[in-house]
């Protein structure tokens, strides 16, 4: 019988450490043709320009099978409702059943910070300390709790449009390790800092090459549609740049493909994919100058990997609803 998880029982069952170590693993399937992934499919919905998308991907080792449904209806925020929502399904590989039906949101949320912990773990200077946060949303609150798992944080750097919810940030982390800041601007919140996350819903740039320091590690994860760039044409430009999926990043990445279009970047100067570095078969930064860009798009095999695992210890725990159909 299926079980139904939701978002309460996949807060209880998913852990970020082994979160981390999956998609680490998944990635590196991913980049050595173990995983069956296409693009995603996506449609636009309504006037209001909300977007549903579907994806689903297949891994040979561990075996698992689903399909992510997720939608990003941006007017959510006025209604008190999360921007992102989404549903997992995941399904037995040798048989095609049913095997649970998972709130995806929090997954989402949680997984994308995981990747970008991987990446920080591979490419950001081991001394790296201070970190940027550009947006407040919930990848800003995920982003913090991983990054602090693969580097000591010293201090944290805040930045919303909204001061506001830079405050409240700022005043919600106040128990962290680290000394957690709000910023009156991008640039504040980025100068000297050698973690730099880009969190916004932003279609024009919010970091500028000139704020960003020799040897600083930048995620970008907002921007995940062609039209839509956190990052300057200058800034990608200056760094070693690195996907989750090459080509889902120019299919998608308005950071990489807006420069491309100005005719002052192009696709081979992609270093790799985050699953090529982790298998040793591309390198990392080469020295403490560089500065490292991971541009994060988001795949459905992250999605199902990470479902597999909360599946799994749910069923070691007895957690879950029944669901006939």
């Amino acid at each position: 019988m299926a079980v139904v998880l939701g978002e309460s029982d996949v807060r209880q069952l998913l852990r970020m450490p082994d979160l981390i170590d999956t998609m680490e693993r998944s990635l590196l399937a991913f980049s050595s043709d173990q995983v069956e992934q296409p693009l995603r499919t996506v449609l636009r919905v309504g006037a209001d320009i909300a977007f549903f998308g579907l994806m689903p991907a297949f891994q040979a080792h561990p075996p698992a099978l689903g399909a992510k449904l997720v939608t990003v209806a941006p007017g959510n925020a006025g209604k008190g409702l999360p921007t992102h929502l989404a549903t997992i399904l995941l399904i037995d590989p040798a048989t095609g059943e049913l095997l649970a039906v998972l709130d995806g949101r929090f997954i989402t949320e949680a997984r994308t910070a995981a990747v970008s912990a991987a990446a920080t773990r591979a490419l950001a200077r081991a001394d790296a300390g201070v970190l940027a946060i550009l947006g407040t949303g919930v990848q800003a609150h995920s982003h913090l709790e991983a990054l602090a798992l693969v580097r000591p944080l010293r201090e944290v750097r805040v930045w919303s449009p909204t001061a506001a919810h830079r405050d409240r940030f700022a005043d919600e982390h106040g128990g962290f390790a680290g000394r957690v800041v709000a910023a009156g601007s991008p640039q504040a919140a980025v100068d000297g800092a050698d973690l730099i996350i880009t969190a916004t819903s932003s279609a024009e740039p919010v970091l500028e090459s000139a704020w960003v320091r020799d040897g600083a590690h930048i995620c970008a994860v907002g921007a995940c549609r062609p039209d839509m760039r956190e990052l300057d044409t200058e800034l990608v430009s200056r760094a070693r740049v690195y996907v989750d999926s090459r080509r889902g990043a120019l299919a998608e990445s308005g950071d990489l493909l807006i420069p491309i279009e100005e005719g002052r970047y192009s696709a081979d100067r992609i270093i790799g994919e985050l699953g090529e570095l982790f298998a040793g078969r591309i390198a990392g930064r080469e020295s403490g100058r560089d500065v490292t860009i991971f541009e994060s798009l988001g795949m459905a095999i992250e999605d199902v990997a990470a479902a597999d695992l909360v599946y799994r210890r749910a069923a070691e725990v007895g957690l879950g609803r029944g669901l006939v159909l």
